[in-house]
């Protein structure tokens, strides 16, 4: 499929600076363009890129001001990252799903799947779950009993939803994601651990995405929460009677201990540990590696570091533990000097 940058302007309300008729058919990285090719610059870093690029459109921001000539044509838009995104999405909705299920796929025969959906092969739906309409199930995805799985869904190959979890509309599971594993309960006994029994669910809202081997685990009673909106990255551990409030979101191998609440619109960057039972505020934001040790309940707060501290103070810090070997030397320096002036006095 082609599009022009005269259409592709007029979908994204962009304006064109160059040839209306220039063609593409696909994407690039502004680094690996070819002729035919739509890329686009965000970052002023890469911009060095755009003078040589073989793309044949670049997306760009309309306040970019060239410092050379340019021979690709321009499609200057408010947000190029942003107006690149759609483009992506419109690219994929045109490529079609699959639909139907496969002879070698496995429903039980209480289980129902909506109009439109596909099952893939060696996919397995348990009795009385329920699969909306569109979602797309693939290869040896598991899909336990009672589950409830809403419309236009993509189920990826290897997940396993539990049991009784209840996955809302339009959302993403990677390769390998496990929905609904027991929480990490045990009681201390005389002979070692008793298992406490995990009754609970996990209840999964909308438009939501969680990456590859990513773990959300059921509750110990009633239900663990990843509310609407939120993007889980790759190897993310979501604790039992956790709740991970609207559009936040998690870096790779984040770790969320149990029954902590997570508020509204929060940034995790890559291994970010949370203890357990704390309570984070909307729009606390978490530098990569950080320990939060406790809770952070007011939100609207940058932390980095273990533990965690304001992120300023953590800079100042950084700073001065940089210095510590030749401010220790300056120590036992002074503290000689100090014991020799004793013994002078005395």
């Amino acid at each position: 499929m082609e599009f022009t940058a005269k259409q592709i302007a007029a979908y994204l309300g962009g304006t064109v600076e160059g040839n209306d008729d220039a063609a593409v058919k696909t994407f690039a990285k502004i680094e690996e363009g070819v002729p035919g090719a739509i890329s686009f610059l965000a970052n002023a870093k890469y911009e060095h890129y755009l003078y040589e690029t073989k793309s044949s459109i670049v997306l760009v921001n309309r306040d970019l001001q060239l410092q050379r000539p340019v021979s690709a044509t321009l499609v200057r838009v408010d947000n190029a990252y942003e107006c690149i995104a759609r483009l992506l999405k419109l690219y994929e909705h045109a490529m079609g799903k699959r639909e139907g299920v496969h002879p070698l796929a496995c429903i039980a025969p209480t289980a129902t799947v909506g109009e439109g959906c596909y099952v893939g092969p060696f996919a397995y739906i348990g009795e009385n779950a329920v699969v909306g309409a569109g979602t797309q199930i693939y290869a040896h995805a598991v899909i336990e009993e009672r589950v409830q799985v809403g419309e236009g869904c993509i189920i990826y190959p290897g997940v396993s939803v539990y049991h009784d979890c209840r996955i809302g509309n339009r959302v993403i599971l990677h390769s390998g994601c496990v929905i609904g594993a027991d929480g990490f309960g045990f009681a201390p006994a005389a002979e070692g651990y008793e298992k406490i029994p995990q009754i609970g669910i996990v209840t999964i809202e909308d438009d939501v995405e969680i990456g590859a081997n990513a773990c959300v685990d059921r509750s110990t009673m009633g239900s663990t929460f990843v509310r609407r909106g939120v993007k889980l990255d790759n190897l993310v551990q979501i604790a039992h009677n956790c709740e991970v409030g609207e559009n936040t979101v998690m870096s790779a191998q984040v770790g969320v201990a149990g029954s902590t609440k997570i508020g509204r619109w929060c940034m995790f960057g890559g291994q970010v540990g949370i203890a357990g039972h704390a309570v984070i505020g909307d729009r606390t934001y978490s530098g990569a590696q950080a320990g939060i040790a406790g809770s952070l309940p007011k939100g609207n707060i940058s932390v980095q570091g273990t533990p965690a501290i304001e992120h300023k103070n953590f800079a100042r810090s950084s700073v001065v533990y940089k210095h510590l070997p030749e401010m220790y030397a300056e120590f036992n320096r002074m503290k000689k000097e100090i014991e020799e002036l004793k013994k002078k006095i005395q």
